[in-house]
């Protein structure tokens, strides 16, 4: 016969412990989800700049934005810059990372190498790559010096190239941060598993996929995500300094379309119409993610 169940204890509450969560309450309520629910309320209005009057006009802001063929070209490049720029950048960085796991000689000035690029302003980065990218930069300059002046062009006023540039920033800044953050995690394996791995003839390529990846499975899921998160929502300074959207829209992604619209257009209830479609998106791309990186028992 089953022991008869025990009445469920109900926790009190430490009116101590409370008072010291509530400052940090009051944080998140006034910083997160403050702007958050403000950004849903400005999508329905017709707001014309921040000092100008404005007026409640409902869902017309979301009507403009699907009828507007900037978003969708925005739409478009958004999914090229995360369905190229994330998928490249999280393998490498896990590659990067366990190399420097296996602490080679020099892995100490590797380590700082990699890390370096996080440490950079943002304007710092743009000035690098506007000499890199310009028209008389590094790279027609390397071209021309080899003979191949007609491979040379305004890599950053050409559409067929502005947002590959773009990209490269992207990579650049991203994966040697990223791999540093993988070999923080790879240092947690086990060494008995990898030696035992190597005595069965594994080789680093084995070794790599077939042992270390599975078993940092769910920290390649949540850099992908973050990674994600950052490209969306976060590549709009990298367009600004760099092509500011153009030539033409070819750059323009979903992150500066905000901006652009905000503070270049005045149209603040357009711009936050955005933000609110870019906000489910990062959402749906979240979810995505995490059920890809699922653990798999």
């Amino acid at each position: 016969m089953a022991p008869p169940r025990q009445p469920a204890t109900r926790r009190r509450v430490n009116p101590a412990l409370l008072g010291l969560s509530l400052p940090a309450i009051i944080w998140y309520i006034a910083f997160t989800l403050g702007p958050l629910l403000a950004m849903f309320y400005i999508a329905l209005l017709k707001w014309p700049g921040l000092i100008a009057p404005r007026s409640f006009i409902g869902l017309d802001n979301f009507v403009k934005v699907f009828t507007d063929p900037v978003f969708f070209t925005a739409v478009k490049n958004s999914i090229i810059q995360v369905g190229i720029v994330v998928p490249v950048m999280i393998p490498v960085a896990f590659m990067l990372g366990y190399y420097v796991n296996l602490k080679p000689r020099g892995h100490r000035v590797l380590r700082v190498i990699l890390f370096t690029p996080a440490l950079i302003s943002l304007a710092a980065k743009s000035v690098v790559f506007l000499s890199i990218f310009a028209p008389n930069g590094l790279i027609n300059g390397f071209l021309a010096n080899i003979g191949l002046d007609q491979l040379s062009k305004p890599w950053l006023a050409s559409t067929s190239t502005a947002l590959g540039t773009v990209m490269v920033v992207d990579l650049w800044s991203g994966i040697g941060y990223t791999a540093i953050l993988f070999s923080a995690r790879l240092a947690a394996v086990p060494v008995e598993v990898m030696e035992a791995a190597e005595l069965d003839g594994c080789a680093h390529w084995g070794r790599m996929w077939r042992i270390a990846y599975p078993i940092c499975r769910d920290y390649f899921g949540v850099l992908a995500m973050l990674q994600f998160i950052w490209v969306l929502f976060s590549s709009a300074g990298s367009i600004l300094l760099l092509t500011n959207g153009g030539p033409g829209n070819s750059s323009t992604n979903l992150s500066f379309l905000v901006y652009d619209k905000a503070f270049t257009q005045s149209d603040l209830g357009y711009s936050q119409a955005v933000g609110v479609i870019l906000f489910f998106v990062g959402i749906l791309g979240m979810v995505i993610i995490r059920r890809v990186f699922a653990a798999r028992h």
